[in-house]
């Protein structure tokens, strides 16, 4: 214990839930009541907002947890209710920051949705807001940002000299689908990983490295004359890769979001002939519903839809016969354990080692 600081957690509203999930079980790893800190960001009837801090947090190893994407809350302005969008859970993010005033020993923020990473470059005069938010967490003195699966890992760039951690849920992906099924064959002649765009590419290459099998991809072709919903509209997906026919396909991506994208990726797949489609997608966001998604699965062009519970699932989502969820909240619990003791991250960003143990322990019971 000689290399482990103070531990202090602080869970913004938008957290809370998994938060006491996550203390419990580091609780349990060290023996202690509790890490939580009382923390509250109230609003006066304005809107406007302040963060109140209830224990003293004075060196402390402070992790902060927020999930900007969970649109659940509501708070009351002017005799109404607005949900809470990504810009108010950063908004209360910077005020916890700003309350802990210098006294915590180190600030590591834990937001597990990289709020605004889909801003992520420029293509015409707009903003860049990613990178905005990233360097005003560095003003306000954090020291350290834990993420998973950002949209573009190259946005790390922007704190050369800040630590950013960039987490893989591949293990906790892995080991869901061959714990539900038993009869997927790992071989390249009878599975493959699919990327949905050329964004993806890089995480089904790792997954295909540790599996052994072969890729595919999609490259998305866009209409760049117009905008729609603040993006170029996709005019078609075009396919790069072997025969899928009789195969199991994975498609990897980080988000749903709509799920258009992905159920015309699913289509081409299962006309190519495909015999099963499985989704994995780090956020499901599922931000217009599920009618879509419900045809689609009724229609047969996918089998199962994996997401992590990083961020808010929506309680209709947890009844979808084709949905499973992935329980993050123990590998939050063993970044939070490494990082307070000093402990060498390397494993935990990209778990090759033990997915590889993992796909050895599954062909050694079947």
């Amino acid at each position: 214990m000689s290399n482990t600081n103070q531990l202090g957690i602080i869970s913004l509203e938008s957290y809370r839930e998994k938060a006491s999930r996550i203390d419990q079980i580091l609780c349990d790893w060290r023996g202690e009541d509790s890490f939580l800190i009382d923390v509250q960001c109230p609003r006066f009837a304005s809107g406007e907002a302040k963060c109140m801090i209830k224990q003293s947090v004075r060196d402390k190893d402070l992790f902060l947890l927020v999930d900007v994407c969970n649109n659940s809350l509501k708070y009351k302005m002017d005799g109404e209710y607005n949900r809470m969008s990504p810009d108010d859970h950063y908004q209360d993010l910077k005020r916890v920051i700003a309350a802990c005033s210098g006294k915590a020993r180190r600030i590591t923020v834990v937001m597990p949705f990289l709020y605004e990473g889909r801003q992520h470059r420029k293509t015409a005069r707009e903003s860049l807001d990613c990178a905005m938010m990233l360097k005003e967490l560095e003003f306000l003195g954090v020291d350290n940002i834990v993420t998973f699966d950002a949209h573009d890992p190259r946005m790390q760039n922007v704190l050369p000299l800040c630590g950013m951690e960039i987490i893989s849920p591949a293990l906790q992906f892995t080991q869901a689908l061959l714990t539900e099924y038993e009869d997927i064959s790992i071989s390249s002649d009878r599975l493959m990983f699919i990327a949905p765009d050329e964004g993806a590419t890089e995480r089904v290459v790792f997954f295909a490295s540790v599996f052994g099998v072969n890729i595919g991809m999609f490259y998305k072709r866009r209409d760049y004359a117009n905008i729609i919903d603040g993006t170029n509209p996709i005019v078609a997906h075009d396919f790069c890769g072997g025969s899928l026919k009789g195969m199991d396909a994975i498609v990897v991506d980080d988000m749903i979001a709509s799920g258009g994208s992905i159920i015309d990726v699913c289509r081409q797949i299962k006309d190519r002939g495909a015999k099963r489609v499985f989704i994995f997608s780090t956020f499901g966001l599922f931000s217009n519903g599920f009618e879509k998604l419900d045809r689609a699965y009724e229609e047969k062009l996918f089998d199962r839809i994996f997401t992590t519970n990083l961020v808010y699932q929506k309680p209709e989502l947890l009844k979808k016969e084709y949905y499973l969820g992935v329980n993050m909240n123990r590998y939050i619990a063993a970044i939070i354990d490494t990082l307070n003791r000093n402990g060498s991250m390397q494993s935990l960003i990209k778990p090759e080692k033990r997915i590889r143990e993992t796909i050895a322990g599954y062909h050694a019971a079947t």
